[in-house]
């Protein structure tokens, strides 16, 4: 099985990418303020679905088919990098809106806020990277079962994703009510959002070219 170093490092990277805002967080935050935690809850818990496919389709092949067909890994990261780059200019842009400013979305049922939060994660360049490029990294083909080790360390992210993901959610809705009555705070949010995003997106860009490895 995995060591405790590979636990401890999956823990702490996926610790990282779990606060570095992107696609799943603003799903998640948006909905719990425009139609409350419950809402917020939902969506988490089909997030947490779309981990799963991840986790089961990297271990029984999917990097497989990025090695063998190089350019759908590129383009994957690619277009990844782009949206999360349109994230960072639609914060910092002149009336941009930050992650936890309210947002008038129309009010859906827990199936719809299900599907939407599988669908969000599934399309989420941020889980295809660390499935397909980083998770592999803490692997020790000398301990034997791969395969087992590939689900272990998938079940440690999932556990930390979940759970930090389900601590904004419950903050989401205190933490829009600060700054809609401090202007000034909500500025700086959305500074500094846009400017993670956009280190993000920099980051992914410069690593477009490189293949998948095997």
């Amino acid at each position: 099985m995995i060591s405790a170093a590979a636990a401890g490092g999956m823990a702490l990277v996926e610790l990282g990418m779990a606060l570095t805002p992107g696609p799943n967080m603003v799903y998640l935050v948006s909905r719990s303020i425009s139609q409350g935690r419950t809402a917020g809850l939902v969506s988490l818990i089909g997030t947490a679905l779309g981990f799963l496919v991840y986790m089961t389709l990297a271990n029984l092949g999917l990097a497989v088919v990025f090695v063998a067909v190089p350019w759908l890994y590129i383009g994957f990261k690619a277009a990844g990098a782009g949206y999360l780059a349109y994230l960072a200019w639609q914060t910092l842009k002149p009336g941009g809106r930050g992650l936890s400013e309210p947002r008038g979305l129309q009010r859906d049922s827990h199936g719809k806020l299900l599907r939407m939060g599988l669908v969000t994660n599934l399309l989420n360049p941020k889980v295809a990277i660390l499935y397909l490029a980083l998770i592999p990294q803490f692997i020790d083909p000398e301990r034997g079962h791969t395969t087992a080790q590939g689900f272990a360390l998938g079940a440690i992210q999932i556990a930390v994703g979940v759970t930090v993901n389900g601590l904004i959610v419950l903050a989401a809705g205190s933490v829009a009510g600060l700054l809609k009555s401090r202007p000034q705070w909500a500025a700086w949010q959305r500074r500094i959002t846009g400017t993670l995003l956009g280190a993000v997106a920099i980051v992914l860009a410069r690593e477009v070219p490189a293949r998948a490895r095997a």
